[in-house]
């Protein structure tokens, strides 16, 4: 859907305020996989090594990021929709504000639970925004648009974004560990089983006819 057909559709009373749970819960995942100190997201460590280069927060890092991303949905032909600006505004603010808030995990059994529950958020709450329905943010709509465009299988595209995300910021100084790479092999898996239970039915659309056997 274009955004104006987003804006158009119904059920807004559901959509929106998932919308802007799922983008929050996003922003804090992130949080909790960085201090977790076991590895981030690859887009985590690039934001933090754009952090470490600029003197940027780790939030304000990410939004720029985000920003930098959009451009290059014009080639893509990928179109924004009000989850994208959100995306943008929210996910980095969340993730300031939960450092701010969050206890530093001292132990390694803590640090073991901020890494399993920032996971399971992280994929949760990607499942929550895309299922409202309004449009991707900047990091997803960059894979989206790309398995458009080239015709390649989307684990394909995804792991070589997440690949080439990761070099970079390691690169700039961005911590990865063994985690990083349990993030990117499970993130596409659970976000699609997730995905099942979060996505909002709308009137009209493909989501209401009942499924094919197999």
């Amino acid at each position: 859907m274009t955004a104006g057909e987003q804006l158009r559709a119904g059920r807004k009373l559901r959509r929106i305020p998932q919308l802007i749970a799922g983008l929050i819960g996003y922003g804090t995942s992130v949080t909790f996989l960085v201090e977790s100190g076991l590895g981030a997201s690859s887009w985590s460590v690039l934001a933090e090594g754009v952090s470490e280069r600029t003197g940027l927060s780790f939030g304000w890092a990410t939004n720029l990021i985000a920003v930098a991303v959009l451009l290059f949905w014009v080639p893509l032909r990928e179109l924004p929709g009000l989850g994208t600006l959100l995306n943008v505004l929210l996910v980095g603010l969340s993730a300031d504000l939960a450092a701010w808030l969050l206890p530093v995990p001292e132990s390694l059994g803590t640090r073991l639970a901020f890494f399993a529950f920032g996971l399971l958020m992280l994929t949760f709450s990607d499942a929550v925004y895309l299922g409202a329905r309004f449009g991707s943010g900047p990091r997803d709509g960059l894979m989206t648009g790309a398995v458009r465009v080239t015709g390649r299988p989307i684990w394909l595209v995804r792991t070589t974004i997440e690949i080439a995300v990761l070099a970079v910021g390691w690169a700039l100084g961005g911590t990865a560990g063994l985690g990083t790479l349990v993030v990117a092999l499970a993130m596409g898996p659970l976000v699609q089983q997730f995905l099942r239970v979060t996505t909002v039915r709308l009137p009209g659309d493909h989501l209401d006819k009942p499924a094919k056997p197999g």
